[in-house]
């Protein structure tokens, strides 16, 4: 790898033994991927580990060294969201302490991201880029993030320029300002190996057709048509959340770090079609192929026929707007049905600043108070990690939660039929 004079002195040791194995771990990383030159990390930073398990241990010891040097991220970080917060996730004693034997280096492992950068004791969201959270990358911003939702977006929603990396490669990148220079960082590497056709009879769920993309193209970038029919083209607040959870769908039931799509996106509405990689394969989604995947998914339930106990709506977290949309839902639906409460427990997860600003519009607060429905900020996959969690029947709208978990995923019209049964 071709090393400026600067980033052969912190390989050397130069400036201390914590930077040269922060140095050392990020270029046999980009070695590893062919990458010749490392490229100045000019946008935020965001961690996707956030959990104190205590099998971390080398991650704790890295932690300890870098602080006894003195270092810390060239800027301000946020870090993906808190596995706990029993006072909005009610939780029984079994699984009080299961979480504690799971999670019982939180404390200690949260006061590490502080000294190293952590941006304040709310900066934990797998939605860092929302304005409310104010980790917000620019177009063309070089970024080393790993969490995969968080990526996809920025790629492709805002025009950034980040791989799919490593956990802790992330915060080395943004302690030593450096990112190995490979996939998607190049214009070639963000070119698409797949043209994505929807031709669909109305707007389709974003989970189910990110969903369908991620297992047809895999780690490749698609290029996807058909949209701009039913969201118009540009960008506005409702589009930005379709493709979040879109492309967090595409991202866990595939691995897709980057889309393109016609007149939406940012670098589709500039180059168009010159986008499509020479050789590209084509893929038509339509209702039956929507249908299928979405028969597809399997019930990881005990008891297929068990009643929920629990209903989480927000992984990744929601918007501001998302919340505004599902308070309106959850009231009318109640209403509807002459209810006086929510028949399942229901829980909205959001970043920490996205759910104050919500709680400052009092009025709405108290509709969705009203119904039941509580508002917390963690992450409702470390949630379902526990064991003893893990056997409830949990019912979901997020792709990503039931790719990853035993909950079981239902579009939003059927969630909102199940909670008010």
């Amino acid at each position: 790898m071709e090393l400026t004079d600067e980033e052969r002195a912190l390989l050397k040791g130069e400036k201390g033994q914590a930077l040269r194995k922060a140095m050392e771990s990020v270029v046999v990383y980009g070695e590893a991927f062919g990458a010749k030159r490392l490229l100045p990390v000019n946008g935020p930073v965001h961690v996707v580990t956030s959990f104190g398990i205590p099998i971390l241990e080398p991650v704790f010891d890295m932690m300890d060294e870098l602080i006894a040097e003195g270092l810390a991220a060239k800027q301000p970080f946020t870090v993906n969201p808190r596995p706990i917060d029993y006072a909005n996730v009610r939780c029984g004693i079994l699984q009080k302490l299961a979480f504690k034997v799971m999670y019982g280096r939180q404390k200690e492992y949260e006061k590490q991201l502080e000294r190293v950068g952590l941006k304040s004791n709310k900066s934990f969201t797998c939605t860092c880029y929302l304005p409310e959270v104010g980790n917000t990358p620019q177009k063309g911003d070089v970024l080393a993030w790993a969490e995969s939702s968080a990526v996809v977006y920025a790629n492709s929603v805002i025009g950034a320029r980040t791989n799919r990396n490593s956990g802790v490669i992330e915060l080395l990148s943004g302690i030593i300002g450096r990112t190995p220079e490979f996939g998607l960082l190049t214009d070639e590497g963000r070119r698409a190996k797949w043209l994505i056709e929807v031709k669909t009879q109305s707007l389709p769920n974003p989970q189910v057709l990110g969903g369908a993309i991620g297992m047809a193209v895999m780690e490749d970038v698609p290029y996807i048509t058909g949209l701009d029919s039913f969201l118009g083209e540009g960008m506005n607040e409702d589009t930005q959340g379709y493709l979040k959870d879109m492309g967090a769908a595409s991202a866990s039931n595939g691995a897709v770090g980057l889309y393109h799509v016609d007149k939406i996106t940012p670098e589709a509405a500039e180059q168009g079609r010159s986008l499509l990689a020479e050789g590209y394969k084509t893929y038509v989604v339509d209702d039956s192929a929507l249908e299928r995947v979405l028969n597809s998914y399997p019930v990881m339930w005990k008891n297929e026929n068990a009643r929920p106990k629990l209903c989480f709506i927000g992984c990744p977290h929601l918007s501001l707007s998302q919340i505004y949309g599902w308070t309106d839902k959850l009231c009318r639906c109640v209403e509807g049905k002459g209810k006086r409460k929510l028949s399942v427990r229901t829980v909205l997860s959001a970043a920490p600043e996205v759910i104050e600003k919500f709680k400052g519009d009092g009025p709405y607060y108290k509709r969705l108070a009203s119904t039941g429905a509580s508002l917390t900020s963690i992450c409702p996959l470390m949630y379902m990690n526990n064991p003893l969690c893990s056997k409830q029947a949990v019912i979901t709208n997020s792709n990503k939660l039931r790719t990853y978990t035993t909950a079981r995923f239902f579009t939003d019209e059927k969630i909102l039929q199940i909670i008010t049964a």
